[in-house]
Formats: structure tokens, sequence, C-alpha cells
């Protein structure tokens, strides 16, 4: 494995240069290779490392594809792809392509992970076999290079490495058994956490790939590269992994009972902007509150708005206890409502949410008593009277999402 992490922000020069470096005995002459990238939810410095990449293997492999793991988020427009790669992001040499986790023909097969080992794999949470589909072009190249920043994460624990097959260029089922799995467990007890039920799940699926692979992993610190990492997928994920430990874990000495949580405008709908909750869940007091705010934020979901509309915000154990009502909707959505709402308990028919989570958004107050979220208009909401108030138990988060708050054992009274 190559590694470039000096302990302080690296510079464009630094960074172009090890990528180009990493890659130059990558690929060959009479190979395709598929290059997966995130899309522009993620904080990388994607125009210096697509043409990087373009530099070191256009001019010699046979087909260069880029292929854009979205997930189940919506496909980006032109101008988004422009901002995201790079103004001259077209070249007739390369391929740019964006997954579509609901085109059956861009879906291949590769077998099912029986009941037996899904249970064994989500410690008993889970019983049931899962059918493992991935995007065509992952069997079709020669040879794949997973580009991927690693952050604290609410479904597997950190995010990179071969999470950007599963659920990043997958098919839905996986896809929706990898989230209610994380659901089951909770957000506190996977975000930050290095080995879990999920990762398990998603290396086993990742296994069923016979297609060569190498990573490409970056550990972010706000918009500055401070680590990256070359080789064997795991290895590269496992090393990126521990150091975004460090760097993208902050740990606080006591809860918050408010938390202001300013979402940055890559998060386009509340879907994404989740995060905000996600990542401030662990330090929020018991009957305390998060306030998302992002003004900008106008949609729920573009993919999943009218599944949520249905079903709206709720703990997991509102919809373990009436399962039969909500079997019939996708896990993913299911997972993201409990997320959102964070966990809590239902008894006696009435939801205890721990945490009361409120949108200070585009979003109407009628949608979010609709969807079973607080209202605050955000054009009333002024940031200057709740910062520096931390003694007063009220935390401000700017461009959250990406940083995750823990706190230390001195804080955790739960």
């Amino acid at each position: 494995m190559r590694l470039l992490s000096p302990g302080r922000p690296i510079t464009s020069e630094e960074l172009s240069h090890f990528i180009t470096g990493s890659l130059s005995e990558f690929g060959k002459a009479d190979e395709h290779v598929l290059v997966v990238i995130p899309d522009d939810t993620r904080s990388i410095p994607m125009p210096e490392v697509y043409s990087s990449i373009c530099a070191e293997l256009a001019p010699r492999v046979k087909r260069l594809t880029f292929l854009i793991a979205l997930g189940t988020h919506p496909a980006m427009t032109e101008d988004e792809l422009s901002c995201h790669l790079g103004a001259n992001w077209q070249r007739p040499d390369v391929s740019v392509r964006q997954h579509d986790w609901q085109d059956p023909n861009g879906l291949a097969m590769l077998g099912p992970i029986e009941t037996q080992e899904v249970a064994a794999l989500s410690n008993g949470l889970l019983s049931e076999a899962v059918t493992v589909t991935i995007n065509r072009l992952a069997l079709e190249a020669d040879r794949i290079l997973i580009v991927n920043p690693v952050f604290p994460h609410e479904v597997v624990g950190f995010s990179g490495g071969h999470k950007y097959f599963f659920p990043g260029i997958s098919g839905a089922e996986i896809l929706d058994t990898s989230h209610w799995l994380g659901a089951l467990i909770t957000n506190p007890k996977v975000n930050g956490h290095k080995d879990t039920p999920v990762r398990a799940l998603i290396e086993r699926a990742a296994d069923m790939v016979p297609t060569p692979r190498q990573g490409l992993t970056f550990v972010m610190k706000g918009c500055e590269v401070v680590g990256s990492f070359f080789g064997e997928v795991c290895e590269a994920w496992s090393a990126a992994a521990d150091l975004s430990a460090k760097t993208n874990i902050i740990w606080k000495d006591r809860p918050f009972h408010t938390v202001l949580s300013i979402a940055p405008t890559m998060y386009r709908e509340l879907w994404t902007a989740g995060k905000c909750m996600y990542k401030s869940e662990p330090v929020i007091a018991d009957d305390g509150k998060v306030i998302i705010y992002a003004p900008h934020l106008r949609e729920i979901s573009p993919t999943h708005e009218q599944w949520i509309r249905q079903v709206g915000y709720h703990t997991r154990d509102y919809f373990i206890a009436q399962w039969d009502k909500y079997a019939h909707v996708p896990r993913a959505i299911l997972a993201h409502s409990t997320h959102v709402k964070g966990i809590g308990s239902y008894v006696d028919g009435i939801e205890h949410p721990r945490v009361e989570v409120v949108l200070a958004t585009g979003i109407s107050e009628e949608v979010c008593q609709q969807i079973n979220l607080a209202y605050m208009d955000p054009d009333e909401l002024d940031i200057r009277a709740y910062e520096d108030r931390e003694d007063e138990g009220i935390l401000v988060v700017p461009n959250a999402g990406e940083m995750l708050y823990r706190l230390s054992e001195r804080g955790d009274r739960r």
C-alpha cells in the first residue's frame, strides 16, 4: 500500500503527484478501466482527482469509464457535473456514467447470500436471504479503481471502500437490507465504529465481485485532504478509517440540550441533510433538540418523496411494533426515517423520541407536521444567538454532516 499522511493538509501538487505515481502501473493497454467515484454530496477535491486520473490512465488504457456511485441519489445535472468534475470534464477519451439503481437492464446479478449466513453476519438481527446485484459495468470492466473519501457513517460505521459497490452501484435489495440492518443496530451504536455487522455484510457481497480492483482513498478535514491511501481496497480503507477516526470525530465532555446543525449547500434534500442529525445525535441530551438549519433546502427527496410523505419520520421501535403495517415499505425508507428521528421507544401505542428534530429549512410548516418533524422559520433564526454558549448546553455545528460528535466517557451519562 502507498500512503501520504504528512500530519498536515496535502497540497494540490502533492496530491496530483501521489495519484499519478500510485497509478503508474495500474491498468494496461488492452484493458477497460472503470473508476467508481462519489457524487457531489461528499467532500473531496474531485476536479483535481479527476484530472489526475485522466492524465495518467486515459493515454494508456484501452477504455476509461467513470461511474458515479449515486446509490439512490438523483442523477447530477450537467452544471453539477461541471462543478463536481471540473469545467473541462467532457473528454473524447473518457466516458462518464451515472449509476441508476432502478434500471434492471443496467444491473447484473451476483447471486444470493443465504439466510443462515445473513443471520451470522448480522448477529441474529436478520434472518433472510438477500440477492446481490451490481451495475453491469463492474463486471464488464477488466479492472476497477474505487475513489472514495472516508467519514464516520450512520449505516456502516465508516464510509468508503466497498460501500461504493454496495449500495453505491448496487440494486435495491442489498441496499434495503444493509440500511435496515444499520437502523436496527441504531446510529449511535454504528456511527464512527470501524467493525460493524453492516460492514461485514458489504464485504461479503464484495467477495462475489470477480473483477480485480484497488482503492484510492482519502481522508478530509473540512475541504482539505489530510491523508491519501492507495492499494488493496480493504487495506486502503482500513488505514483511512483509522485516520478518519482521529480527524473526523470530535469528543465532548458533556451533552447539549440544543444543537444548531448548519447544513452545507451540498445537501440539497433532507435525504442527505439528515446527516446533520446523525452526526450530532450522540451528544444531544435526553429530551434535547437538534435544529437542522438549511434555508436552501426545499425538498425531502426527489427520489423518495412519496414514500416519506406516506410514512413520516419515526423511531425504530415505532416501526418494529407495527411491522405488519409497514412491512411493504422499502426498508431504506424506514432506515432513513429512523435515522433522522433518532432513537426512542414506543410503549402502549405512544412514541417517545429521545430527541426533538426541528427543521429550519425551506420545507413548509404544513409539510413538517405531515412528516412528524418540528418546524422553525429559518428567517427568524439568528445563528449569533446560539454561538459561544457551550457552557449553557448549546452547541453550534457549522458545515454539519461529516464531523461526528461523540461523548467522552466523562460526558456519556446514558
